[in-house]
């Protein structure tokens, strides 16, 4: 059976309640009754954890309940854990719905295939092809060590997406339906944009007019020309799926930005990305190693056959001599192409507490005279979620990537492209939408580079995994969520800054609006700018890989928080807003 069969015959244990409180309601009593029949009280009718707290008895599976002899926190430890699974345990499996290229197209010229051997461009071997997919459809080890490749680079861990979730939800059962359960009441994973698609298209051009922005400041896009071109050029895109001003436009000042609440507000990047802070003792200027300006990859057909089979080209990012504040895509390019995948969201952190964030209004010990948080509530508790949650994002949306979506990378669009406008489109079976054929973006990087690729601010290109949904992004979805749960997202930042041109200084941000830059607002800027910052600025990934992860992300970090609260002694109700605006509770009361 592979995994897409293994998804469809999940058994549906329960239904979703539909409504929030009474589930969080329903959660908090089955709990006390699981907690009192495993502590000597109750007796839950003819259940099996009736019988269960007289003896040793299994409970399925090689599991057993501990008898009246175990100790009480033993027991009370163990209902937490029983109910919590019980309870994740009852949330349907969604169907898990893809663009349907891979079915579409014979020569899998839509599906994603990198680092597998090649069979032209834009073109895999296909009996290569059916190594990977055996792979995939087995989830056995050994079936993975016999796909063949095409040069030496691996694979990049398709195994962790066969990881279980154990707290929280298990990745399969986010999917292509909204997740009320968890409080999402938007569709979490949708299917990402098809080849032919106008959509497609669009984020194509996108990406194409992110290329030739790559070394301008995103201070100096409201008079820069090219900027102004890209804006009028994705205006006309009624696809495109970023902010838009009041009459309906795409302007240089909202050149790839984030949609949520607050992120058009303020400069481009996140106060959080730029704000100096302290590690501890250890001073923290948030200037980073960048890569020298104007030099770009995967321009000729030769190099780009090679990067596509893995093979070394023996090319590597040039340093820039200067280290600097994040103020252009190539060095948020740069930045994520070998941060830790949680390093921007603990700085975020650090900066929070640098500035004296208050606080969740919910948080329990606000108004204790004799206590405060420390291991619950405190600064080791969320410095360590801050990295927790992001191991389990990673797990989950890889599921995502290897076992229902194998969304091809941007770079494989480019060679379609060129393909196409090189009169070697009758190669492939598949082709894209006119909108990209033929806009002035593609127009104007053959005119730089001399060919039609899509250029690439690493030699390498794209990692060796399926593009969507991201991990940057889902990653980025489940930190803020963590951050939102624990510190009062309402609160404005002070003195705003914002990187100079040269990005060697920062300057006080001035805008009418500067009055309206919150914590809030600033994670939902953050989470864009690093998940873009890794994706459309250096041409590796789609502007609907980072939307959806987002989402994902922070559906997975609200069903962890759900979980946990159980967990805590504290009794406690905690309200935060989520990225689409309406309000999310955690709450044990």
């Amino acid at each position: 059976m592979n995994q897409k069969d293994a998804v469809a015959n999940v058994t549906e244990i329960g239904k979703p309640s539909g409504n929030n409180a009474a589930k969080m309601s329903s959660r908090r009593k089955f709990l006390g009754q699981v907690g009192a029949a495993l502590t000597g009280g109750a007796v839950l009718g003819k259940g099996v954890l009736a019988s269960a707290q007289s003896s040793n008895t299994p409970l399925g599976d090689g599991i057993r309940a501990p008898g009246r002899g175990a100790d009480p926190r033993v027991r009370r430890c163990f209902a937490i854990r029983l109910a919590t699974a019980n309870d994740e345990a009852r949330i349907p499996v969604p169907p898990q719905t893809t663009n349907g290229d891979e079915e579409r197209y014979a020569d899998k010229c839509g599906t994603y295939s990198k680092g597998i051997l090649q069979g032209g461009i834009g073109l895999v071997n296909l009996n290569a092809f059916q190594t990977f997919k055996r792979a995939l459809n087995s989830g056995s080890p050994a079936d993975f060590e016999n796909i063949t490749m095409g040069g030496t680079r691996t694979l990049n861990g398709p195994q962790g997406g066969l990881a279980f979730g154990l707290e929280g939800s298990d990745a399969v059962q986010f999917g292509n339906a909204p997740c009320p359960d968890n409080q999402e009441n938007a569709v979490v994973v949708p299917p990402a944009p098809a080849l032919a698609s106008a959509a497609y298209g669009t984020e194509l051009v996108e990406m194409y007019w992110a290329s030739l922005l790559r070394d301008v400041a995103f201070t100096d896009y409201v008079s820069n020309e090219i900027a102004a071109q890209a804006a009028q050029e994705i205006s006309g895109m009624p696809s495109y799926a970023g902010p838009r001003d009041n009459h309906g436009n795409v302007t240089p000042a909202l050149l790839f930005r984030g949609g949520y609440p607050g992120e058009t507000v303020g400069p481009y990047i996140s106060q959080l990305c730029v704000i100096p802070s302290f590690l501890g003792a250890q001073e923290m200027t948030q200037q980073m190693l960048t890569y020298a300006a104007g030099i770009d990859y995967m321009m000729d057909a030769a190099t780009f056959q090679q990067v596509q089979n893995g093979i070394d080209t023996g090319l590597r990012n040039e340093l820039a001599p200067q280290a600097r504040y994040l103020n252009d895509g190539r060095g948020l390019g740069a930045y994520t192409h070998v941060d830790v995948l949680y390093q921007a969201y603990f700085t975020a952190y650090l900066v929070i507490n640098t500035l004296g964030v208050p606080r969740n209004p919910g948080n329990p010990y606000l108004n204790s005279s004799t206590q405060n948080g420390f291991g619950t509530f405190g600064q080791p508790d969320v410095a360590a979620m801050v990295a927790a949650i992001a191991g389990f994002a990673l797990n989950c949306v890889w599921y995502h990537k290897w076992y229902v979506h194998l969304r091809q990378r941007p770079e494989s669009g480019g060679a379609i492209v060129r393909q196409i406008l090189t009169g070697h489109g009758g190669t492939l079976d598949g082709r894209v939408n006119d909108n990209v054929l033929n806009s002035l973006a593609v127009q104007r990087s053959f005119n730089r580079y001399g060919d039609y690729f899509l250029s690439q601010a690493f030699p390498e290109g794209a990692p060796t995994h399926p593009a969507y949904p991201t991990g940057h992004g889902a990653v980025a979805g489940a930190c803020i969520t963590v951050l939102k749960f624990f510190f009062d997202g309402n609160f404005v930042i002070p003195n705003p800054v914002v990187p100079g041109s040269d990005g060697l200084s920062l300057v006080p941000y001035t805008g009418g609006d500067a009055g309206q830059i919150t914590v809030n607002s600033e994670l939902n800027k953050l989470a864009h700018n690093i998940s873009f910052g890794h994706g459309i600025h250096p041409g590796i990934h789609w502007r609907s890989d980072t939307d959806s992860s987002i989402q994902l992300g922070e559906a997975l970090a609200i069903s962890v928080l759900q979980d946990r609260a159980l967990t805590y002694n504290e009794k406690f109700t905690v309200h935060f807003t989520k990225i689409d605006g309406t309000t999310a509770t955690i709450s044990n009361q």
